[in-house]
């Protein structure tokens, strides 16, 4: 199961995620999202595990708990949808000369 991980200080590690889910269950990855442009932390992150029953435990014992000074939020991740509709940045005009 696939759990999404929010509100994360940038001094929060994978190893520390890891360490924190870990007392609940295998887990099975740890990512934490960065900037593509600096490579900093975003301040979320994805863990997944292997058995549902407990990523639900640890979903519910670490949601609203206090992590390197920051109130987690820890949820179940939703699918990724493609939205067509997000306009991005910069460039993303045509010049007539």
């Amino acid at each position: 199961m696939k759990i999404y991980v929010g509100n994360m200080s940038f001094d929060t590690t994978e190893d520390q995620l890891r360490e924190q889910f870990g007392s609940f269950g295998e887990v099975t990855s740890v990512s934490i999202i960065t900037d593509k442009y600096d490579g900093r932390p975003k301040g979320f992150g994805f863990i997944e595990m292997a058995q549902k029953s407990e990523a639900i435990e640890a979903i519910t014992a670490l949601n609203g708990k206090e992590v390197n000074g920051r109130t987690l939020n820890v949820n179940e991740a939703k699918p990724r949808t493609d939205n067509n509709n997000r306009r991005g940045g910069g460039n993303n005009f045509r010049r007539n000369y």
